[in-house]
């Protein structure tokens, strides 16, 4: 493809396009937000992964920083179509870089449940339609447009400002743990700004609070195998090894681990019990503070009706695959549950493997890692000795402390706190190596907006763009310029 074609294939017509979307929705001009515009482009280049084809949006981004003055790098994988994206503003280095990374990758999409077309990156109605909108292309759109102003406006850093479009973050195995074995020099950095917590709106559409993640959970997978006896279909048995395992499963949908409270997600719940009114601020304060265990339970039943808040205090159990039988008329001597576990940190793989075995009480029922040789195995034991290596980022950094002024910027009397992210991120590449990395989805978003992450007919408000894009900027000027 010529340059040429390049262009208006990819910036004259989307822009274009951009335009007539504002115009059906009310917005005065497509200028008013060039992080809508950059969005909505950035969606636009299907990243779904697999396959990923990151390398594809990587050509977009250096059109947009190599006219700055940017130095650009494009960091090619073993993989053809997967590639990191670097952007780097200079400062005069008389301080360590900031790093601001954000996943080019985005998971798939159910197609014929959309309402409109996922990769068209359409403006309606004041949102910005697409896949990864909210996770995370809205983000990297928020971090590259709050990087340009200070390039535009040829503000004096006394650090580097690096920009990171990562590979394989949803999937795949050339992410930022690949890309910092192999390439450290170029992401190495005093602290780094990544995906992360939330800046959740109330019913009004005001902000609740600003959370930013310190840690983050891990993931952990387990095998859940029930034994039976194989034989022909026609002479079942009642040691059925599905049935056997479906009653399995039947205990796990019905148990709920313990609450199990760090100190960043206890300083959270505080936070929400002095942003709620009564009875959510008193189950909140209960949560956190209360000696009695009967008190404590009644208030996290109460507050794990949301989904985010059960997620945070406690190690979350999803079974997600399941295998038995290879044919028709045999009944299979075993069948197997795949078990995704999204740790709080600090608990172990045999910590989990004991709650499981003590809830099932089947000794026909084993629970074990997967094995080592397998993807599965491989990519437990590399993330667990990452994880061991990784401490939660403290708060007492010239970023944590330039992100609440940020936020203060645009909303004054906001509440910020730390918070434990209740998924995993590409951080562990950072943190795993004493890199302080702090996490935001840098918009406010509402619970509705949240449900559609990984869903269907994801989208970010304009307006909220521009707020996070404020807040990125802020937070950049107190932190890096001169």
């Amino acid at each position: 493809m010529s340059l040429k074609e390049f262009l208006l294939r990819n910036i004259l017509l989307p822009l274009a396009a951009s335009a007539i979307f504002f115009a059906s929705s009310g917005v005065a001009s497509a200028a008013e937000s060039k992080t809508a515009l950059f969005l909505s482009e950035l969606i636009r280049v299907n990243t779904s992964n697999p396959p990923g084809n990151e390398k594809a949006l990587d050509e977009l981004l250096a059109s947009k920083f190599k006219p700055l003055g940017f130095e650009v790098e494009i960091i090619p994988t073993p993989d053809a179509v997967k590639a990191h994206f670097i952007a780097r503003l200079k400062g005069d280095g008389s301080a360590k870089p900031i790093l601001l990374a954000a996943h080019a990758d985005v998971v798939g999409v159910e197609r014929d449940k959309w309402t409109l077309n996922p990769f068209a990156g359409i403006i309606k109605d004041e949102f910005v339609y697409g896949r990864g909108a909210l996770d995370f292309k809205g983000g990297m759109a928020v971090f590259a447009e709050a990087v340009i102003r200070l390039a535009e406006k040829k503000i004096p850093l006394k650090r580097d400002i690096i920009f990171l479009s990562e590979a394989d973050e949803e999937s795949g195995k050339y992410n930022t743990v690949w890309l910092s074995q192999s390439h450290w020099d170029k992401i190495d950095c005093e602290f780094a700004l990544n995906e992360g917590g939330w800046i959740m709106k109330k019913s009004d559409g005001s902000v609740r609070y600003v959370s930013i993640s310190t840690a983050d959970k891990s993931a952990i997978t387990l095998l859940v195998t029930a034994h039976g006896t194989s034989t022909h279909s026609s002479l079942p048995r009642p040691d059925n090894a599905i049935f056997r395992l479906a009653r399995a499963m039947a205990k796990l949908s019905e148990y709920d681990t313990k609450p199990r409270l760090i100190p960043s997600t206890r300083e959270f719940f505080m936070t929400l019990a002095k942003t709620s009114q009564p009875p959510a601020s008193t189950y909140f304060e209960n949560l956190v503070n209360s000696a009695d265990p009967a008190v404590v339970e009644q208030a996290a039943k109460m507050i794990s009706e949301n989904p985010l808040l059960h997620a945070i205090m406690r190690n979350t159990i999803a079974p997600v695959f399941l295998q038995a039988g290879f044919r028709g008329n045999v009944i299979p001597g075993s069948a197997t549950a795949t078990i995704n576990f999204r740790a709080v940190p600090g608990t172990t793989s045999d910590e989990l493997i004991a709650e499981m075995k003590k809830v099932f009480n089947d000794p026909d029922i084993d629970v074990i890692l997967p094995p080592a040789n397998s993807e599965a195995g491989a990519t437990n034991a590399r993330y667990a000795g990452l994880a061991a290596k990784s401490k939660a980022s403290p708060t007492d950094t010239d970023l944590y402390k330039a992100l609440i002024g940020g936020a203060h910027k645009v909303w004054p009397d906001v509440l910020v706190t730390p918070y434990l992210f209740q998924a995993g991120t590409d951080a562990l590449a950072w943190r795993s190596r004493g890199v302080p990395v702090y996490g935001i989805y840098p918009y406010p978003i509402s619970d509705e907006d949240l449900s559609r992450m990984h869903g269907n007919d994801e989208r970010m408000s304009i307006q909220s763009l521009d707020q996070g894009t404020e807040m990125i900027y802020e937070t950049l000027l107190e932190v890096a310029a001169k």
